[in-house]
């Protein structure tokens, strides 16, 4: 297989006329705000299935063979690229099975076998599931379909791009979730073919950052662990077709920390009334990172939303918590008759709301006419979290953060 080219993207294109969308490219002005300069968000989170991945997806199963199609396919995937094989194989009359890493989100499971496949759990990571599928495609004769690594699904992924350029006539930078690769190489070689001088930057979860050690010996490099909520794009190790499209088509690999990634998917949800996935919430991430790093006008990729309820809700918090939103203290307070409601009155005519007291009297830090209170409290940001810690201090309580 050689490299994916506009050619090959564009003949993918009218393969995905009626399959696919065209994700709306929409206007983010808080962003835009932030950064100094026009920001859009290309939606692929509106995809079907929830994520970019059905693109690929039936762009390589729709090119088999019928004597391919008889036999099946089998596919690896933490659930969007699952999802993807699951819906193209039903639209196309085959026969699906896909296995998936132990944890997999529950959403992505239950919607990839309402398509009608067959779900089966191996193994940690992506790659322990990979093994798996290679094996049973071995043993049966199903055809394996990469969830990135074949020119079919860079190509089919790309034709993201080829509407990013169209939406966004004047784009000077491109940020694209990476994992694998196969959205970003689809997309850099589709945006550098139409505009060679747009910045192409592809973001992965520091957790799972495959790509700047590879990309600094030339070749790819395993990871040893990972550790990151953004299941979408946990790949430890780029492919062979993925690697040298992103070392000679993007500009740039940027990561961001999980913490970076919760203040985006809660900002999204706040401010652009988007559901997205952690993965789906990385370039957001990059641009909350470094507000000065990117020209303008700029698109963020949102790769997927297909989102745990469950995880949505402990990233919100774990969001919310990264952008000053919670507050937890410990307060020192005399051991006096009304010594707590004091303190809870000073708390609450500071604007903040109290969500938990713990009270506490035995402790060796403790003097002997003081207790300690645990309080976790609500605020409306950073800089009223600093107010409310100034006022209790000018009230004279001893604060342990």
């Amino acid at each position: 297989m050689g490299e994916v080219t506009l050619a090959d993207i564009e003949a993918a294109r009218t393969v995905l006329d009626g399959v696919a969308i065209t994700t709306p490219m929409e206007e983010s002005r808080w962003l835009s705000a932030l950064v100094g300069g026009p920001v859009s968000l290309k939606c692929e989170n509106l995809q079907r299935t929830g994520s970019f991945k059905a693109r690929g997806a039936y762009v390589r199963i729709s090119g088999l063979s019928g004597e391919e199609r008889a036999r099946g396919v089998v596919a690896a995937s933490a659930g969007n690229h699952a999802q993807g094989v699951a819906l193209a194989a039903q639209l196309l009359g085959i026969q699906a099975t896909v296995f998936m890493p132990e944890g997999a989100p529950i959403p992505k499971e239950k919607a990839t076998r309402g398509y009608g496949a067959d779900v089966v759990f191996e193994g940690r990571y992506l790659e322990d599931a990979l093994l798996a599928a290679g094996r049973f495609a071995h043993e049966t004769g199903a055809v394996l379909i990469h969830p990135f690594d074949h020119a079919d699904v860079v190509a089919g992924q790309g034709t993201c791009g080829l509407e990013i350029v169209e939406q966004a006539p004047d784009l000077q930078t491109v940020l694209v979730p990476t994992g694998g690769g196969g959205l970003l190489a689809g997309i850099a070689i589709a945006v550098k073919a139409v505009c060679p001088d747009v910045r192409v930057v592809g973001v992965q979860a520091a957790g799972a950052a495959a790509y700047p050690d590879s990309l600094q010996q030339g070749r790819p490099v395993a990871l040893s662990s990972m550790q990151t909520m953004a299941d979408g794009i946990a790949v430890g190790l780029p492919g062979e077709i993925t690697f040298p499209a992103v070392r000679d088509h993007v500009d740039d690999i940027v990561t961001v920390s999980e913490e970076s990634m919760s203040r985006a998917l809660l900002a999204l949800v706040e401010r652009a009334k988007m559901v997205v996935e952690p993965a789906g919430a990385a370039a957001v991430a990059a641009m909350l990172d470094q507000p000065s790093a990117f020209r303008t006008p700029a698109v963020a990729v949102l790769s997927g939303g297909n989102i745990d309820p469950l995880l949505l809700g402990k990233v919100i918090r774990h969001g919310m918590a990264a952008a000053g939103r919670y507050l937890n203290l410990h307060v020192n307070i005399p051991d006096t008759p009304g010594g707590l409601a004091r303190l809870l009155a000073e708390v609450g005519d500071s604007g903040a709301n109290v969500l938990e007291v713990v009270h506490e009297r035995i402790s060796p830090a403790l003097h002997l006419d003081e207790v300690e209170v645990h309080l976790q409290l609500e605020t409306r940001g950073e800089p009223h979290a600093e107010k409310v810690l100034t006022r209790l201090r000018q009230c004279g309580y001893r604060i342990f953060e």
